[in-house]
């Protein structure tokens, strides 16, 4: 006991108070590491790593305070830097019960562009276990305000406090040098973010990420022209010419892509207490109309949904770390579809989103890429249930954008981005479908999961319904596409008896194979239809859609190759540099039989091939990121194209133009609204119970339109 109190007695010293949140601070930092955290530990040594890693830079941190001599300023900044690096520690862990990922210091600068709708997400995030989090910094502040501790009227000698910081940077040094030998370029050739922070921890991990993210910005402003040689070099080697028997299967026809949210492919043909999952994709995905991969892998970085899109639009990858839509989306140089298609053949661009415009920043990202009309949450009743975290609900967007559609332009190429079947998978009762019963995962998220994919299930088919009724059906060519998954990895264990597997004996190799989503090309009326076996990824998806309208992509940079193409290369890269192809799985250096799902041991001529990949693999998104984190795109114009000057979108009133436009055509107009004489309204079905329901002012987004006040 009086050893106890001889210790207690300590904390009423500046140097034992800054030593007792350090300790505070590296207990709640373990929580996090073996609770939060899913970091593979490999041997003892990097067990001990792990456990001590917080601890150098908490010193270096806290001993700031030490050089203030006021004590009121000093136990008001020691406690202020508890707090934000407290801060820190929780945003990580509530980012990565979602991403499975580590916020980098791009997440955070974006975060403004990517925070609306997170709110309802962050919620669901939470745990009991969180009040760890926050406990101590209450009770000390508590213990500090009734005097239980005591204020050092002392100021330290700045030589202790030198002292105290040198001990910090020298624990530091001999973690990195110790890390250094386990793991040899550790941080100049990681695989994964996790290594860095398994070894040094979340506070140097971000300071070095921030090192990272200033060097990309230097690198940014020096860029040269010369530097697009290696990217032109790449794009000759790996060019797949179209394969003669689809090239412009599709031309002429109106293009609508659908983004299926969260949505993964093994909810195709799924059954849950004996119903289908998604029972109208099952008959689309075995359709004669309809070409489908069921090898098609989501690619995405921390940009998710954002990363898709950029894929999809550019065939060029995301970025390393962030999301490039939010980081370099206001200014870079894009060659993306919509401007390719309105300038190689007339074609009318628009996105229908039921969230609001700056959400991922796309009020300035879709400018850039030559996008006409963007019908965000501003041109919708978003009120009372109408909506959830995420936006409208996917029964009430495609009801309710019937009359912007309607009116563009035909051909046109256009977007829908459904929302309902996104993370944390709530659906209100009334929507639910009482015919069908979720599973019992012991999970409420995976639940949950099977509900709202059955939703928007439904909302396709009422879709369907309509471009049939209306004839849109047979002069288009509908694209439907996963952009992630559902199910982070931290859950997937729950899915496992679901998918028929063991969850003790779920590996990564697991994971890996549940990063498959849909890619359907659907051209209703057609025949000759099939399931492709194909290996690609959604870098693949902007050469293979282009081919199939008819338009070459030789002049343009892209860095997927036609799905169709006899010299596509089946190989599919992961953002970390994982890779998979028809055999093998590589996951961080480590191969596996994709038909066993077990570990090999490469002999001298497969490790040979393995590294030939890795290399190809490591170029491939090297290159590409050069690319945009460089905007080298503003150096290299191909001959027939024009950039895209974003000051000519504004994305308000678009429905006012839109008629304008058809009163200035006259009999030449081909929107739909013309072709019929009249609205289409009429002909959309739905029994979503939201849509006779009067609008309120309560709403569970907060709706904006940047351009509403813009100058016309």
């Amino acid at each position: 006991m009086d050893l106890l109190k001889r210790i207690w007695q300590k904390t009423n010293t500046r140097l034992g108070f800054t030593t007792l949140l350090v300790i505070c601070f590296w207990l709640k930092t373990l929580v996090a590491y073996f609770v939060d955290f899913h970091i593979v530990l490999n041997d003892p040594l990097q067990f001990i790593l792990f456990v001590l890693n917080p601890i150098a830079t908490a010193i270096i941190l806290y001993s700031l305070a030490l050089y203030v001599k006021p004590a009121r300023l000093f136990y008001l900044l020691v406690i202020v830097i508890d707090i934000l690096n407290t801060v820190l520690l929780y945003l990580n862990v509530i980012y990565y019960r979602e991403f499975t990922d580590f916020m980098t210091v791009a997440t955070m600068l974006g975060y403004s562009k990517v925070n609306q709708g997170l709110s309802g997400s962050s919620i669901a995030l939470t745990s009991f276990h969180d009040v760890l989090f926050w406990i101590d910094i209450v009770a000390v502040v508590v213990l500090l305000l009734t005097r239980r501790i005591k204020t050092d009227q002392r100021p330290l000698n700045w030589r202790a406090a030198f002292a105290t910081t040198s001990v910090g940077f020298l624990v530091l040094g001999l973690t990195m040098a110790v890390s250094e030998m386990n793991r040899p370029q550790l941080l100049t050739k990681t695989f994964d973010r996790s290594y860095i922070v398994k070894y040094l921890g979340i506070d140097t991990f971000t300071v070095y990420d921030a090192v990272k993210t200033q060097h990309t910005n230097d690198v940014r402003a020096t860029a040269k022209k010369s530097q697009l040689s290696g990217v032109f070099k790449f794009m000759k080697k790996n060019y797949a010419k179209p394969n003669k028997q689809f090239y412009g299967k599709a031309k002429g026809k109106n293009v609508i892509v659908i983004h299926l949210e969260s949505f993964q492919q093994f909810l195709i043909d799924k059954k849950v207490n004996g119903k289908e999952v998604t029972p109208f994709l099952n008959k689309l995905y075995h359709s004669q109309s309809t070409y489908a991969f069921d090898n098609f892998f989501n690619e995405v970085g921390q940009g998710k949904t954002s990363d898709a899109e950029n894929m999809l639009e550019t065939s060029t990858y995301g970025l390393p770390q962030g999301s490039l839509f939010s980081q370099l989306g206001s200014d870079n140089t894009f060659q993306a579809a919509p401007a390719i298609l309105n300038q190689r053949a007339g074609y009318t661009s628009a996105v229908f989103h039921g969230n609001v415009a700056s959400f991922w920043n796309r009020n300035n990202t879709y400018k850039n890429m030559g996008y006409q009309y963007f019908f965000d949450a501003s041109y919708y009743d978003t009120s009372g249930d109408k909506s959830l975290g995420f936006g409208l609900k996917d029964k009430l967007l495609f009801n309710d954008s019937v009359k912007y559609l309607e009116r563009l332009q035909q051909p046109f190429y256009v977007k829908y981005l459904t929302v309902t079947n996104h993370f944390p998978f709530s659906l209100d009762k009334e929507d639910m479908d009482p015919n069908f019963k979720a599973p019992d995962t012991g999970n409420k998220t995976v639940d949950n999961y099977f509900v709202t994919a059955h939703y928007l299930d439904q909302s396709l088919k009422e879709f369907y319904s309509y471009l049939y009724k209306t004839g849109l059906a047979k002069n288009t060519l509908v694209m439907l596409y996963g952009d992630h998954y559902g199910i982070s990895n931290s859950e997937n264990k729950y899915l496992a008896k679901e998918l028929g597997k063991d969850p003790d004996d779920w590996t990564d190799f697991d994971n890996t194979q549940l990063q498959r989503v849909p890619l359907m090309f659907n051209m209703p009326g057609t025949k000759g239809g099939r399931i492709s076996h194909e290996y690609g990824g959604e870098i693949d998806v902007l050469p293979t859609l282009l081919h199939l309208l008819g338009i070459s992509t030789k002049q343009y940079i892209q860095f997927g190759t036609d799905l169709f193409s006899r010299e596509h290369q089946p190989v599919v890269a992961f953002r970390n540099q994982d890779w998979i192809t028809k055999k093998y799985t590589c996951l961080s250096g480590t191969l596996y039989d994709n038909h066993t799902g077990q570990e090999i041991q490469p002999d001298k001529k497969l490790k040979a091939k393995m590294d030939k990949i890795q290399d190809r693999v490591s170029e491939e998104l090297h290159l590409s990121d050069s690319l945009n984190q460089k905007n080298l795109l503003r150096f290299y114009t191909p001959k027939g194209f024009k950039s895209v000057d974003a000051r000519k979108y504004n994305y308000a009133d678009g429905l006012l133009k839109e008629v304008n436009i058809e009163k200035k055509l006259g009999k030449k107009s081909t929107s739909l609204y013309s072709k019929h004489g009249g609205t289409t309204q009429s002909l959309f079905k739905t029994d979503a119970p939201e849509l006779n329901h009067k609008s309120t002012d309560s709403n569970r987004i907060k709706i904006t339109n940047p351009d509403a006040d813009s100058t016309k």
